[in-house]
């Protein structure tokens, strides 16, 4: 702190924080109101923190992620490979210090994952992962600031019609399946295109969720439980099943790979990136192709979101027939 005459007077040059913090200079006519002033000041800086500088954060981006497991990401069923991502996407980005992140840096990162062949829809998937770290982290109150990818847009994809099996497609998967070396593939196959279930679920049912006509998923995506009516003779295959194989409470162990051998030497042509989930395309598409209701499938599927599930509606034999009779022309 320094007072020292100009030619206008008595000048204040301060700094009460100390070097990082805030610098202010004030003149006065007399170097009586300029020892004053600096007293004043000096005082109200006991009071209240506005003078004094905010502390430098050291974290990194890293860091907040790591938070973000802990709090929340712990406790989603995906929470870990999650976290393993966003880890590989900071050390993609240089690992950059939380407070300097920006918009600019990531829409940067952006660019190279296209120019490397990764997918609109994937990149989104890592945008929105990132922004719910700085959301949860905010509402954790340890992000003071701003969401830096609040105001970003993510990709616009092009919707696709999905692929689905037709019932010759089906007979012919399974009767490929019925060769195959693993024992639990079939009936995985079954479950998935009897119930709509995803792979993962099918494979990791264990007894005790199949009972009285029903199959219980539970650790859902959604994390949501649903129970989906079976036929006698499916429930009596799961039973058997169960019996004879002897894994504890479960009924399968792994077949992906299986499924996968299995499919592709039936030469079925699929959608990109559909594998397994093309059976979970056809149960949904047949359902719809069969009469079935939209908030049913919902349900059945266990989409959070009925927006998910009308990517099925128009193959309902009912969908949009009323175009028929409500257009204008059909009134003259």
């Amino acid at each position: 702190m320094a007072i020292n005459q100009v030619k206008t007077g008595w000048q204040v040059d301060i700094q009460p924080g100390g070097r990082s913090g805030k610098r202010v200079k004030k003149t006065f006519r007399t170097k009586a109101k300029a020892i004053a002033w600096e007293r004043f000041v000096q005082a109200k800086i006991q009071e209240s923190s506005d003078w004094t500088p905010q502390k430098k954060d050291t974290r990194y981006l890293k860091d907040l992620v790591e938070t973000w497991y802990q709090y929340h990401g712990i406790e989603l069923n995906d929470g870990f490979r999650r976290k393993t991502l966003l880890l590989t996407m900071c050390s993609s980005m240089g690992h950059p210090k939380a407070e300097t992140f920006s918009t600019e840096q990531f829409a940067q990162y952006r660019i190279k994952r296209i120019d490397a062949g990764i997918t609109p829809n994937t990149i989104n998937r890592e945008h929105a992962y990132l922004r719910a770290v700085f959301n949860e982290n905010i509402r954790l109150g340890n992000w003071k600031k701003d969401n830096p990818l609040a105001q970003l847009r993510a990709f616009k994809i092009q919707e696709q019609e999905l692929s689905y099996l037709t019932l010759p497609q089906i007979q012919q998967l399974l009767r490929r399946l019925e060769l195959s070396k693993n024992p639990h593939v079939l009936l995985i196959t079954k479950v998935c295109l009897a119930t709509g279930s995803r792979w993962g679920e099918a494979e990791a049912l264990r007894i005790s969720q199949v009972k009285k006509g029903l199959i219980q998923y539970v650790n859902t995506k959604s994390s949501k439980a649903r129970s989906i009516p079976i036929s006698k003779g499916l429930e009596s295959q799961l039973l058997e099943h169960h019996k004879t194989y002897k894994l504890e409470n479960r009924i399968f162990s792994s077949a992906y790979s299986a499924f996968r051998e299995a499919l592709e030497e039936t030469n079925l042509k699929l959608s990109e990136g559909q594998l397994t989930h093309i059976l979970r395309h056809s149960f949904a598409s047949h359902f719809m192709i069969n009469g079935g209701n939209i908030i049913a499938l919902q349900k059945i599927l266990g989409h959070s979101s009925l927006v998910m599930t009308m990517r099925y509606a128009h193959l309902s034999p009912e969908h949009l027939q009323e175009t028929l009779t409500l257009n204008p022309l059909s009134k003259l």
